[in-house]
């Protein structure tokens, strides 16, 4: 059939092309289905549940962290953020997010959140 343009596309839209490009010039009857990998945030450190989060479209930190099963006893409320593209780094008051939402950045696909031990 050739290449096929993806990019641009939704899942269904590509599914509906591929199948007629195959139907009915090489098959009766065919099931097409397109799916996407999982785009996924990591959040570590003193969290409930520390690893991979799927990412379900617009998160905050705070959103992420929560996501992750929230902060454990031994947490410190400021994190650090660190973008996959850049590598950038950006502390944040998970206090203060609370308070004011300015103060909670985006999360992005691939972006790491960790939540360090609290220093006693």
């Amino acid at each position: 059939i050739g290449p096929v343009q993806a990019a641009g596309k939704t899942p269904g839209e590509l599914q509906k092309e591929i199948h007629d490009l195959y139907v009915p010039h090489y098959y009766v009857r065919l099931t097409v289905t397109v799916t996407s990998e999982n785009r996924v945030y990591y959040v570590g450190g003193e969290v409930g549940h520390p690893g991979p989060q799927v990412y379900m479209g617009e998160t905050t930190v705070v959103k992420a962290i929560q996501s992750a099963g929230d902060f454990t006893t031994f947490s410190s409320h400021k994190v650090w953020l660190t973008r996959v593209n850049s590598g950038k780094r950006i502390k944040v008051n998970v206090d203060k997010a609370l308070k004011d939402s300015t103060q909670d950045p985006p999360v992005y696909p691939g972006d790491q959140i960790q939540v360090p031990r609290r220093i006693f």
